[in-house]
């Protein structure tokens, strides 16, 4: 998709609300916690994204015509030309329009994707359970966004066919990134 055809971001106001600061100052508090940081680094894993992938980018592959540089704004459909899944943690564009309205939110950097990925967790309410490493207990509501997230121990997703990871690497992915389990 060309920049012209771009739609604009969402017209949050130049400067953000008190509530949207307070908001952003909150989850950029939650983003710091080392559970919290290990779990996108999982989800992120799980859903095979990376900061600059549309639906349908490989991982090593460089010169992928699914991956994005401008991130001005979010930048649209990928592979399926349906799916605007997109970024590290496959934010399509109605979740950030809505999260990003609402934090203040105008672009797509990595720190934008960051604290969209961490609002969402904080609004399913499960940033506690995450900071006191009670996983099992997060993964259902979780795994209702994440597509590739399983339920929780020795279960599958909620959206058959489609790919996900067992628990049992998500939490490997989660140990790895520095995170600990109750």
């Amino acid at each position: 998709m060309s920049d012209a055809t771009r739609t604009a971001s969402p017209e949050p106001s130049v400067r953000p609300s008190s509530r949207s600061a307070a908001l952003l100052e909150e989850n950029a508090r939650h983003l710091a916690h080392p559970n919290v940081a290990a779990f996108l680094k999982a989800i992120a894993e799980a859903e095979g994204g990376g900061y600059d992938f549309k639906y349908g980018a490989l991982k090593g592959r460089s010169n992928d015509r699914w991956r994005f540089r401008d991130t001005s704004t979010h930048p649209g459909p990928g592979i399926d030309g349906k799916t605007t899944a997109a970024g590290m943690y496959q934010i399509t564009r109605p979740t950030w329009e809505h999260h990003g309205g609402k934090l203040g939110l105008k672009d797509f950097s990595p720190r934008t994707q960051d604290l969209i990925a961490v609002e969402i967790l904080r609004s399913l309410g499960v940033i506690d359970a995450i900071k006191d490493g009670r996983l099992g207990e997060v993964m259902p509501k979780v795994a209702r966004i994440w597509a590739a997230l399983p339920k929780g121990p020795g279960q599958s997703n909620h959206y058959p066919p489609q790919r996900y990871v067992k628990f049992e690497d998500f939490l490997t992915a989660y140990l790895a990134g520095g995170g600990q389990t109750a």
